[in-house]
């Protein structure tokens, strides 16, 4: 390709704390009436002194060792100085000089994605428009609820090289997100939010176009469209020979689309300097140590377990541990079962046919018992595979073990040898023509002698059983 896209994403994170950054009110306000979980310190009234959360610090150290970041023990606040109608102290507390982390990466398909720096501050509040687009709102309303909530910031290096290579980094982000239980990493909700920087380069003239942001994609595959929309605006500009402006911009979902929102902020616009009301917050290498001892198993790594000890393939691993629940649940069967790759192959054959891996587990009806009672009724005859996929969908619907629905249906298999011969004899008396083609060599006519079998008994008879029978009275 001749044009090439550079990208770097600046991703911010809400942190599920119990309250906000600076003060004792609640952290969760997806679901608040606006303007309900505020108090002097969040809204900046003043006098009012903002005091770090502790657990917001933990997250985030949490965030930077699973992302491979060299974490900080001196950190500090900034304020960060602009103005914005749901921004009501006129700054926002940052970290500029001294953020929490630096120097760390996500491997993605065999690649390092590098990031530069995590650091930690509290986010503004949000504009309610009166239209569901930028471009047709007449109104907006301000909702300070979300002033003050706790974010960490992810800055990656420009090594990203194109718009689904994005896609996929929020993804996996978001899967690590919640494994580690920090964020839900829910973009519909605002707690996972990404602002994207691309330039394109000509390689046949090593030029590089000026560096676009954009703004207001609410999800991964937004993400990707707006910057495959910004790659195509940015090359065919270069091909005409035109400049390209240094600025903000922001994806349209009426229109497909980016608009121009303004030019873009360099860091020296934001006036950045110490903040004044909070004092350096310095962690000690043991107190650093005990919070990532705390760190639960990641993706990447309970997905080369599962392969190691439960002799999965990669693509089986891949899908049950491509969320925690899904995965907890599957190792909560295999406990009762004792049969990994059986309990895999319901789990993507059937379970994940009712429910997404995004479910959660631990409320649905069918229970790890459930599969091992499944299991055994196939393995000692009673229900054939067929009938146990019926079965599972009535256990799943209901919550009735197996056994239960089993002779609820009365559909336990006919294995009675005598009553399987007898209803074979009269389909050969009935089918001479059939018996002589079988016996001078087409033996594919076996399946019409088994089917119709399996019809005669509305599929409960034993396939091997009648399989057997019907070879002896062919003359196999």
């Amino acid at each position: 390709m001749r044009f090439k896209p550079v990208i770097g994403l600046e991703i911010h994170v809400q942190l599920n704390t119990k309250t906000k950054a600076f003060c004792s009110c609640p952290a969760d306000v997806f679901e608040h009436e606006p303007n309900s979980a505020i108090c002097p310190v969040c809204t900046g009234q003043p006098g009012a002194l903002p005091v770090p959360s502790r657990e917001m610090y933990e997250y985030g150290i949490l965030l930077a060792s699973a992302l491979n970041c060299r974490i900080n023990e001196y950190t500090r606040f900034d304020r960060k100085n602009y103005f914005y109608p749901d921004l009501p102290k006129g700054y926002q507390i940052t970290q500029y000089f001294y953020p929490l982390a630096n120097d760390g990466y996500l491997e993605l398909d065999g690649e390092k994605i590098r990031i530069n720096r995590i650091h930690l501050e509290e986010d503004a509040g949000k504009l309610v428009h009166s239209s569901e687009t930028i471009t047709e709102a007449e109104s907006s309303l301000v909702d300070m609820n979300r002033c003050g909530v706790p974010l960490a910031e992810i800055v990656t290096e420009p090594d990203i090289k194109s718009p689904e290579q994005a896609r996929k980094f929020l993804e996996k982000l978001r899967q690590i997100l919640r494994y580690l239980g920090v964020s839900t990493g829910d973009m519909e909700k605002g707690a996972l939010r990404c602002d994207a920087n691309i330039s394109v380069i000509d390689t046949e003239t090593n030029r590089q176009s000026n560096k676009v942001e954009v703004k207001n994609m609410n999800s991964f595959k937004f993400v990707e469209k707006a910057l495959q929309f910004e790659f195509e605006r940015i090359k065919n500009a270069m091909l005409e020979g035109k400049d390209v402006e240094k600025e903000t911009r922001g994806w349209d979902l009426s229109t497909k689309a980016t608009i121009s929102m303004r030019s873009k902020e360099e860091a020296n616009d934001y006036r950045y300097f110490p903040e004044p009301d909070i004092p350096p917050v310095v962690l000690s290498p043991n107190e650093i140590k005990k919070i990532v001892e705390k760190m639960p198993e990641l993706p990447d790594q309970k997905k080369e377990r599962f392969m190691k000890d439960y002799r999965l393939s990669e693509y089986e691993a891949n899908i049950l541990t491509s969320s925690k629940g899904l995965a907890d649940f599957y190792e909560k069967c295999v406990e009762v079962t004792n049969d990994p790759k059986e309990t895999s192959n319901w789990f993507l054959t059937e379970l994940l046919k009712y429910e997404s891996a995004e479910s959660n587990f631990e409320e649905l009806k069918i229970k790890p018992t459930h599969f091992k009672e499944l299991f055994d009724l196939i393995s000692s005859g009673k229900i054939t595979r067929n009938i146990a996929k019926e079965v599972f969908e009535e256990v799943y619907r209901t919550g009735k073990s197996p056994e239960e629905v089993v002779k609820e249906k009365n559909i336990e298999v006919v294995g009675d040898a005598s009553l399987i011969e007898e209803i074979l004899k009269k389909m050969l008396e009935e089918n001479p023509d059939k018996v002589e083609a079988y016996r001078n060599g087409k033996k594919g006519l076996l399946g019409f002698f088994v089917g119709g079998v399996m019809k005669q008994t509305k599929g409960k008879a034993d396939p091997k059983v009648v399989n057997e029978i019907a070879k002896k009275l062919l003359g196999d």
